[in-house]
């Protein structure tokens, strides 16, 4: 994901979707919307999606619904859900909810100030992470071994001792002699 990635509005009543975007807009974040758990699945799916704000009843796809499938796909399986619901609480919506590991569910109206705080810490930590992940991926690149590992006339790096087959350094005594069956 690069810092490009958007903001998912998620609701199915427009006057809602309004009040989101003019809550984020001061904090300058690329903002998307959909009407739908469908149309947000799809949006997500495509992805470039850092963040999802996303109504729990809708109808069709719950929000509930949307985060349940999100969850079982390794690449969504890491984006922040931020749950809105206008029922007020409801244990087991909470329940269920953080079950699921959503980051926060929040009960419309919401407050301006706090969901733009939620929403940097959110996006600004998924988008840390995404960056770590990245620079984890090319230092294991750079540490793979230079033998073809397909290959079994090819060693493995004998300066490397996690490669299997790799040879330790050999132990010397006190005089600095090789024990007598290294020694040739």
């Amino acid at each position: 994901m690069g810092s490009d990635a958007k903001i998912l509005l998620v609701d199915d009543h427009e006057d809602t979707l309004f009040a989101l975007e003019s809550a984020l807009a001061p904090l300058g974040y690329d903002l998307g919307r959909a009407t739908s758990g469908d149309e947000a699945l799809k949006q997500v799916l495509r992805g470039q999606v850092g963040l999802l704000l996303l109504d729990v009843r809708m109808p069709g796809v719950s929000g509930l619904d949307v985060v349940r499938y999100l969850r079982r796909l390794e690449q969504t399986q890491h984006i922040p859900v931020v749950l809105l619901t206008g029922y007020g609480p409801d244990h087991e919506l909470t329940s269920a909810a953080f079950g699921l590991g959503v980051a926060d569910l929040l009960m419309k109206p919401v407050d301006p100030w706090a969901l733009r705080t939620k929403v940097r810490y959110l996006y600004d930590a998924h988008r840390r992470h995404q960056a770590l992940e990245r620079e984890v991926r090319a230092l294991r690149a750079l540490r793979q071994p230079r033998a073809d590992p397909a290959d079994p006339a090819d060693p493995a790096d004998p300066a490397d001792p996690e490669e299997p087959g790799a040879r330790l350094p050999v132990q010397r005594d006190r005089r600095g002699q090789a024990p007598a069956q290294d020694r040739t």
